[in-house]
């Protein structure tokens, strides 16, 4: 008996999901370069090049290193560096070909002769980081990435804000203006006489719903693999496309009481709230195919399933009985975990490894 909180890996589904993807970016002319931020997992992503994918991105370089002794040999670290990351990119970078992204004039310049390629950061609406695609500033930066001792790497962004939309629509409405603003800022680049290698973009939603794929050469989705409760509630995918729930067993539950607690806390779930955007209680993740039984709030260890009424829960969770709960953030809970109970037709046939460690 698999002991709980436990991190369930629904292959079935996964594999469709990647297939699905797939073949979204071959008819919309991109390739993929997924974010393995969400799965850590370097046997995912194998799964993932077999789909045709040319690279991997990460978060870390913790990531980029275990990725690298796997024998990924193609990696971009989509996090602004800073000059004193620059010695341990070069490390990595001795072991595969890593690209680095870079939003600062001084920074860029600091990686001439380093060896490792530089991809200019762009805001293309999220606000976050990256250069103002308008600005003087951004050409300066993309120069200085093309000096002697330079090697670019092209331009990137990333449209977080996808994740507050409010269906499909508007999800492609942000990806339309990521791939206008993109397209633009390559367009003044090679005006200058600059080479622009790749144009790279992404988020799940807004790959999701990109409807032409003009003037991009790849993009870079990452929650895709396994969805989760927001995804579901914007209306990117249904809930059957989840691909990892937790694990919880019912420690808790007194008579007449409208709730249970379970073992699976922050540290399992995380404090997402999920997508109070739509108009939604907070709420930290749902019950399996039980959608009315929510998590209305987190200790450390210890989770609460609230119901509208005692008689919705009265009698069918017992003490010592397990569900299944639809984390609103898959990246967040995988990143709580050290390795999935993989499942094929409902079996467990494997267990893999998670790379969420960070060096000191």
């Amino acid at each position: 008996m698999t002991e709980t909180p436990a991190l369930l890996l629904h292959l079935d589904v996964v594999e469709r999901n990647l297939a699905t993807m797939a073949g979204r970016a071959k008819r919309l002319g991109i390739a993929l370069r997924p974010h393995i931020k969400t799965h850590k997992s370097v046997d995912l992503g194998r799964r993932q090049l077999a789909h045709g994918a040319r690279g991997v991105t990460v978060s870390t370089l913790d990531e980029a290193e275990a990725f690298a002794d796997a024998g990924f040999d193609d990696i971009l670290w989509a996090f602004p560096i800073d000059p004193g990351h620059i010695p341990h990119a070069r490390r990595v970078a001795e072991r595969t070909r890593l690209g680095v992204v870079v939003d600062d004039l001084d920074t860029a310049r600091a990686l001439r002769n380093t060896g490792l390629a530089g991809w200019v950061k762009v805001d293309c609406g999220y606000h976050r980081a990256g250069v103002d695609p308008a600005s003087a500033y951004a050409l300066d930066v993309a120069r200085a990435l093309t000096g002697p001792g330079a090697t670019f790497g092209g331009i990137v962004s990333h449209s977080g804000h996808a994740y507050k939309t409010r269906g499909r629509a508007e999800a492609a409405a942000v990806a339309e203006e990521e791939r206008r603003v993109m397209t633009a800022l390559a367009d003044r680049l090679r005006g200058l006489g600059l080479e622009v290698p790749a144009v790279s973009v992404g988020s799940t939603p807004s790959m999701m719903a990109l409807e032409r794929g003009d003037g991009l050469t790849e993009g870079r989705p990452g929650n895709y693999v396994f969805f989760d409760r927001t995804m579901v509630e914007i209306g990117v995918c249904e809930p059957r496309d989840v691909g990892v729930t937790v694990l919880a067993t019912v420690v808790s539950h007194q008579p007449g009481s409208k709730q249970v607690i379970v073992d699976a806390g922050a540290l399992a779930l995380s404090k997402d709230v999920g997508p109070t955007h739509l108009g939604l209680a907070p709420a930290m993740g749902v019950i399996r195919d039980h959608p009315e039984l929510t998590i209305v709030s987190l200790s450390q260890e210890h989770g609460v399933v609230h119901a509208k009424s005692a008689g919705e829960i009265e009698g069918r969770f017992k003490v010592g009985e397990t569900v299944e709960i639809v984390p609103n953030h898959s990246c967040l809970t995988v990143a709580h975990f050290d390795h999935y109970h993989v499942l094929e037709g409902g079996k467990e046939t494997a267990s893999w490894a998670i790379a969420r460690g960070r060096q000191t």
